[in-house]
């Protein structure tokens, strides 16, 4: 059986909203390859410009380049606005049916889960992660989009003002990712991971703490009762 990737898990508790989701991808693209029109824009105003120069007033089309650029960035932000209206929608439809999910799930387990888990890492899981998954959905998945939408627009956008300079900017690039690379490995994995983990555990914690300050007030303990922070 084939194992199902974190993403479709995901797009498991978005029912009928999933296509919401992938609709927000392609806005977000297009939003980023319309951002790129203005530049081109920019390019007629400065060519025709230096072509007439010094007879400025030949360059008759400069104000209607110039406009159109306003259009094109404007058009890029409405589109960008409704790709995020879209992964919103979506996304907050998981985070619902994932802590719904939890709960059942929780309710139905056996009250030493609880006790060896403790209620705070129980509750961190329930909230946290799951805005977690909001905030991948809604937010990282639409700008991953773009992101990668951007760099080979504006390579097409290079080539086409000078195929040299197109060529020449791809050793930034490749720089670029082989670093980006390098800081998302697996150490970084390890390390989030841990980080995870102390975060959890630092929750659970404290909610116990709090909870059991009546009982702490009552048997009259101190200030070293906070040493299970360390």
């Amino acid at each position: 059986m084939k194992k199902q990737s974190n993403l479709s898990r995901l797009m498991g508790y978005a029912g009928g909203h999933r296509i919401l989701t992938y609709l927000s991808w392609v806005l977000s693209v297009m939003s980023a390859l319309l951002a790129l029109v203005p530049f081109w824009y920019i390019w007629r105003i400065i060519h025709d410009i230096l072509e007439v120069s010094p007879n400025f007033s030949q360059a008759g089309n400069v104000t209607s380049y110039g406009w159109s650029a306003v259009l094109f960035a404007v058009i890029s932000i409405v589109v960008y606005i409704a790709a995020l209206m879209c992964s919103h929608m979506s996304a907050f439809r998981v985070a619902a049916n994932i802590r719904k999910e939890l709960m059942r799930h929780i309710t139905a387990l056996p009250l030493g889960v609880t006790e060896k888990y403790g209620s705070g890492k129980l509750r961190r899981i329930v909230n946290t992660s799951s805005t977690a998954t909001e905030t991948y959905l809604a937010h990282r998945l639409p700008d991953k989009a773009g992101a990668i939408a951007t760099p080979i627009g504006l390579l097409f956008l290079l080539l086409a003002f000078d195929w040299r300079l197109g060529l020449l900017s791809l050793v930034p690039v490749e720089l670029g990712f082989l670093i980006m690379m390098k800081m998302t490995g697996k150490d970084m994995e390890k390390r989030m991971e841990q980080y995870q983990n102390a975060l959890a555990d630092m929750s659970n914690e404290a909610v116990e703490y709090v909870r059991g300050v009546p009982v702490v007030k009552t048997f009259g303990q101190t200030i070293f009762s906070f040493k299970r922070f360390k």
